[in-house]
C-alpha cells in the first residue's frame, strides 16, 4: 500500500512540475509576443500580459509540491540535525501537520474564492471567468497535500546537503 501511495503521489508530483513548466514556457513565449507586438509592430496586445500573470501564477501553485516533496517548504534543518531519532519524527509529524493546515487552508478558501469568481470576467479577456486564474489555488493545494503524506511516508531531506 505504502509504494503504491509513494509511486502515485510521484506520478502526480511529476505532472505537477511538468504542468509548472509548461505554464512558465507559455509565460515566457508570451512575454516575447508582446515585446514583439508592442514595440515591432507597434499594436500591443493587452490580453498577453494577463495570460502572463495566468501562468505565473498556475505555474507557482503547479510547483509548490515538487518543493513539499524535496522537504524544502517547511524546512527545520538545524531543529532536525540536532534531535535524536524520536525527536525527528515529532519535527516531521508537526511540520506535516502546519503544511497540511496550510495546504486545507488554501484548499477551502481556494475553492470558496473560484466559487465566488464564477461571475466575475478577466479584464481584457472578457469570454473568460476570473475562476480559471482562482482555481490554481484549490489544484495545487491538492497536490500539495499528496506530497505531504509522501513525505511522512519517504521523507526526503535533499536541502540538507548542499546547507552549511
Amino acid at each position: 500500500m505504502r509504494e503504491s501511495y509513494l509511486s502515485f503521489e510521484r506520478r502526480t508530483t511529476a505532472l505537477s512540475l511538468w504542468l509548472a513548466c509548461a505554464m512558465m514556457v507559455l509565460a515566457c513565449c508570451l512575454g516575447m509576443y508582446q515585446i514583439l507586438s508592442r514595440f515591432v509592430f507597434l499594436q500591443p496586445a493587452e490580453w498577453s500580459e494577463v495570460l502572463i500573470r495566468f501562468a505565473l501564477i498556475w505555474m507557482v501553485f503547479l510547483g509548490a509540491p515538487a518543493c513539499f516533496r524535496q522537504g524544502a517548504m517547511v524546512c527545520v534543518d538545524l531543529a532536525h540535525r540536532k534531535a535524536g531519532p524520536t525527536g525527528k519524527r515529532v519535527l516531521d509529524a508537526l511540520a506535516a501537520l502546519a503544511a497540511l493546515l496550510l495546504t486545507g487552508f488554501m484548499i477551502w478558501f481556494g475553492f470558496e474564492y473560484a466559487w465566488r469568481g464564477r461571475f466575475q470576467t478577466i479584464s481584457g479577456l472578457e469570454s473568460f471567468s476570473m475562476t480559471w486564474a482562482y482555481s490554481a489555488v484549490p489544484v495545487g493545494g491538492i497536490f500539495c497535500v499528496l506530497a505531504v503524506f509522501a513525505v511522512l511516508l519517504d521523507p526526503r531531506r535533499q536541502e540538507l546537503e548542499t546547507a552549511l
